[in-house]
């Protein structure tokens, strides 16, 4: 059951809603019995993506998000949605309130055929339309996740994921200038320097890293490895998160209603 709130910007109120809103940026976090991880750099990343492209104010932008997550429930697992959305040409802000989906530990991959077509691949939520349909693509050939590729064959990313792998015991990232700016990539990698584990930037095609352990990261799902994937005749080794994951779920902090991690 998800229910949609539109903010209420003269009111400074959210309130229920079921009319239709073209949707340009969103950002997504998962709360457990009211611990979020990572909840400042999700806020800073949805401030800035809202400035982009619709110049929207910080102070418009943190009164809504601070009235947002007075509404997100204590108890249970929920996954709840921030969007900046455009009606009648208007700019506002709308809450979903949604259960979160079941934790998966494993991940198949599927290529998509067609190189990276998103306009703005560093804003979450301003290519919805084209990344669902790749995900339709990838669900049809039987793999959980789309992995996105540049006009030179680079893997960039996966759909709703970040995809990170392992050089022996280096952590290798794609380029960050044409990827989206991951809140739990961010945090694996912080988590990697700390313990110093070599990280670094690499650019490679789906084919050189069919014998190197691969992971997608994102905030619902945490780390998972990748078992397979879709058209490649040999799975990758599989390096279990272990620590890795266990180091991200204890970044869980309760979420504070007062102070709202500014």
């Amino acid at each position: 059951m998800t229910s949609i709130w539109r903010w209420d910007a003269a009111n400074a109120r959210l309130t229920p809603t079921a009319r239709p809103a073209e949707v340009r940026v969103i950002d997504s976090f998962l709360v457990e019995d009211g611990r979020v991880r990572g909840m400042p750099v999700h806020r800073q990343r949805f401030r800035l993506a809202c400035r982009q492209l619709a110049g929207s104010a910080s102070g418009d932008t943190d009164r809504f998000f601070d009235t947002a997550i007075k509404m997100i429930p204590m108890p249970g697992r929920w996954f709840p949605r921030v969007e900046l959305v455009v009606e009648n040409g208007v700019p506002g802000y709308r809450l979903l309130i949604r259960e979160a989906p079941r934790r998966t530990g494993q991940v198949r991959l599927w290529t998509c055929p067609e190189p990276d077509r998103r306009r703005e691949p560093t804003v979450k939520g301003a290519d919805l339309t084209w990344l669902g349909e790749i995900r339709a693509a990838a669900a049809a050939a039987g793999a959980d996740e789309a992995a996105l590729v540049s006009s030179s064959g680079h893997l960039l990313e996966g759909a709703t994921t970040s995809i990170v792998w392992w050089r022996s015991d280096t952590l290798c990232v794609p380029s960050a200038r044409a990827v989206l700016p991951s809140v739990t990539r961010r945090l694996l990698i912080d988590a990697a320097l700390a313990t110093g584990t070599p990280v670094s930037e690499e650019a490679a095609a789906p084919e050189d890293l069919a014998d190197v352990p691969v992971w997608t990261v994102n905030a619902l799902h945490g780390v998972r490895p990748v078992t397979g994937w879709a058209g490649l005749t040999d799975a990758p080794p599989v390096k279990q998160p272990g620590r890795w994951q266990a180091y991200l779920d204890e970044l869980a902090v309760p979420l504070d209603r007062k102070e709202r991690n500014r």
